[in-house]
């Protein structure tokens, strides 16, 4: 298969599944963070759009060197959410390229980046013995962000911005940190 293409040596193959497996509870808080900021004005365009292009990346790799071990069960819904957020992120990515950036772009990278891991926090609470709770949780919680961050939109409030995008985020931080420290 064509995961095969990428064979890495067995001690750092060790560090690497361990960063795969862990990495996300520091990179989703961290990604939801970076988004606030931008929305409150402190991150330049350009760094927004580097940003989207490392996190295209980052995902795709991830799909990739993940793609046999994630392919029945609660991981394969993720790995869905993944592989279609990989999708929605160079959605966001292209948006940075088209003529004075593209709303419609943006908004499905934004929108889909809090909606794919509602689904899937639905999905997996819906399968898992323990902790099903946390991922209900995840799932209002983004969808409550998603509600409050049209709502500021269309107000123009900056406050309810960021407070919905922080809901979010707590959301799929509770999620992500909830998998990886219990499976």
């Amino acid at each position: 298969m064509w995961t095969e293409l990428f064979v890495v040596p067995p001690r750092i193959g060790v560090v690497f599944r361990n960063a795969r497996e862990t990495g996300p509870v520091v990179l989703v808080p961290l990604a939801w963070a970076f988004v606030t900021a931008a929305h409150l004005g402190s991150v330049e365009t350009y760094t927004l759009f580097v940003a989207h292009v490392v996190m295209s990346i980052l995902l795709a790799a991830f799909a990739v060197t993940s793609w046999r071990e994630m392919s029945e069960g609660v991981l394969w819904a993720w790995r869905t959410v993944i592989t279609v957020g990989f999708l929605v992120t160079v959605a966001g990515t292209v948006g940075f390229r088209v003529d004075s950036g593209s709303t419609a772009l943006f908004s499905v990278a934004l929108y889909g980046w809090i909606g794919l891991p509602a689904a899937g926090f639905v999905y997996t609470g819906r399968r898992v013995r323990e902790g099903a709770w946390i991922y209900f949780g995840g799932a209002v919680l983004c969808v409550l962000g998603a509600v409050g961050y049209t709502l500021g939109v269309a107000t123009g409030t900056e406050p309810a911005l960021a407070a919905s995008l922080a809901l979010v985020g707590v959301g799929q931080t509770a999620g992500i940190a909830d998998a990886v420290y219990r499976y």
